[in-house]
């Protein structure tokens, strides 16, 4: 019997039925990542439970040199969980649940396959909030939050996922478990070993539980969506909303107007909230201690940046429904990708003061590459994270337009603000990382996965 077959067999035997799936069996789900770009079936998909049965896996694995690529909810943008040839899909779609919320220490004990609006709805049950939010947060799964350190709509207030996370368990390639399940916010000692699998992407190891950081939940979320004429008008805009409202500020989520045009226009997302087109749109949003009195706090400073003339024009959502709608046209993004049928989508971080002058390099650019086609942009600027996305032709215009895009970033810029490398941005990352940082990540890897089994050809 061949080896692989052998593999199977065992794993089989030794597992829960229904967890070993044949390629055929498990169907093309497993097969790409959001992107779709190079899918590929994998040779079977295991689905485990348990903690346990991960190690089973991963030990058997192991020692028939078995690569090994892990799954979660499909999210992802960088082709990370995509499978290559002869890989084995780990997928951890059934080991979920919250397993214990504690309020008074504001700590949650999850299942790395919960997916993130669950996590949501427990702690909102409590009184509390996980501070992690995102646009797919119905799909993506905990485990892979934490796997590729995901940023999202809060950061500017509570910090990636890197923050919010105190403890987790994590399964080794040769089927090792490290539980490290802290629950103390201050804890020095030793090393902090999550930090090996928070934002690696599975390449070190597998993040089954974890336990995440609580914030107490605001009384009321209260949304404003501006406009301004350029962009040194949208920074100052910024600078004064988190010198306002400080600690408040939960969102300042940006759209450049041809992102946000074609939202409206051809995507139908939503009315138009303004009479007259503008250059850049601010999503704001704070967090009301004293929901009255903090909207009228939020009236006024619109009322000083419309007068100062850093605003060109700007609402207040007078109630949840309209806060939904003005979300709306800044999350629909996805289904933007999905319009333009062959999508290309960047996610690069860079200082704000640099900003005006790299996205001039771009539009210079632009031209020889696509043609009239646009980059439509939008993004987290308070993190200084920029996406472009846009449709393509063919695949040969993806390498001009990579050399453009990351080209730019030469020296002050990170390839990857809050996606991950994956395999599609692979071969970009020594634009964002020196010499010796790479050779430590090297390092790291042969250390902890001597025989490269998970998530082979990954970021590395």
């Amino acid at each position: 019997m061949p080896e692989f077959a052998q593999l199977i067999e065992s794993l089989g035997r030794t597992l829960p039925p229904g967890t070993v799936l044949s390629a055929g069996d498990a169907g093309p789900r497993h097969h790409a990542d959001w992107t779709r770009v190079n899918p590929c079936a994998p040779r079977a998909v295991c689905r485990p439970h348990s903690t346990a049965e991960v190690a089973t896996i991963l030990r058997a694995c192991h020692a028939a040199g078995q690569p090994v690529v892990v799954q979660g909810g499909l999210t992802g943008l960088a082709g990370g969980a995509t499978p290559r040839e002869g890989e084995l899909a780990l997928s951890l779609e059934r080991l979920s649940g919250v397993e214990e919320v504690d309020p008074d220490g504001g700590t949650m004990r999850v299942r790395a396959g919960t997916r993130l609006a669950t996590v949501h709805e427990a702690a909102e049950r409590e009184g509390l909030q996980f501070s992690l939010d995102l646009g797919a947060r119905g799909s993506c799964m905990i485990g892979g939050n934490i796997a590729t350190n995901a940023g999202g709509n809060r950061v500017i207030r509570y910090g990636m996922t890197r923050e919010l996370v105190l403890g987790l368990e994590a399964v080794l390639a040769d089927g090792t478990v490290v539980s490290s399940l802290n629950t103390m916010l201050k804890n020095n000692a030793g090393y902090d070993l999550k930090q090996l699998f928070v934002g690696t992407e599975g390449t070190l190891g597998v993040v089954t539980r974890a336990v995440l950081r609580l914030h107490p939940a605001p009384r009321e979320r209260i949304t404003a969506f501006a406009a301004t004429d350029s962009f040194a008008a949208l920074v100052a805009l910024m600078r004064e909303a988190r010198a306002a409202f400080a600690g408040q500020l939960g969102s300042f989520e940006t759209m450049w107007r041809n992102y946000f045009d074609f939202a409206l226009a051809e995507l139908k997302v939503g009315a138009r909230p303004f009479d007259q087109p503008h250059a850049h749109y601010a999503l704001i949003e704070i967090e009301a201690l004293e929901p009255a009195a903090d909207a009228e706090r939020l009236e006024a400073f619109l009322a000083r940046m419309l007068e100062s003339g850093v605003a060109a024009d700007a609402l207040i959502a007078r109630s949840l429904d309209e806060s939904a709608k003005l979300w709306r046209i800044r999350e629909s993004a996805g289904e933007l990708m999905m319009h333009l049928g062959m999508p290309m989508a960047y996610d690069v971080s860079l200082p704000i003061q640099k900003m005006t002058a790299y996205l001039e390099q771009l539009d210079a650019g632009l031209p020889a590459v696509l043609g009239d086609r646009p980059l439509y942009t939008f993004g987290h600027l308070g993190d200084g994270n920029l996406h472009l996305v846009t449709g393509l032709r063919s695949l040969a215009e993806v390498e001009p337009l990579d050399r453009l895009v990351y080209g730019a970033l030469d020296g002050f810029g990170s390839v990857s603000a809050e996606h991950g490398i994956g395999v599609i941005k692979r071969k970009w990352l020594s634009r964002s990382r020196g010499p010796a940082e790479l050779a430590l990540m090297r390092t790291l890897k042969s250390a902890l996965d001597p025989r490269d089994i998970l998530n082979r050809g990954r970021v590395l």
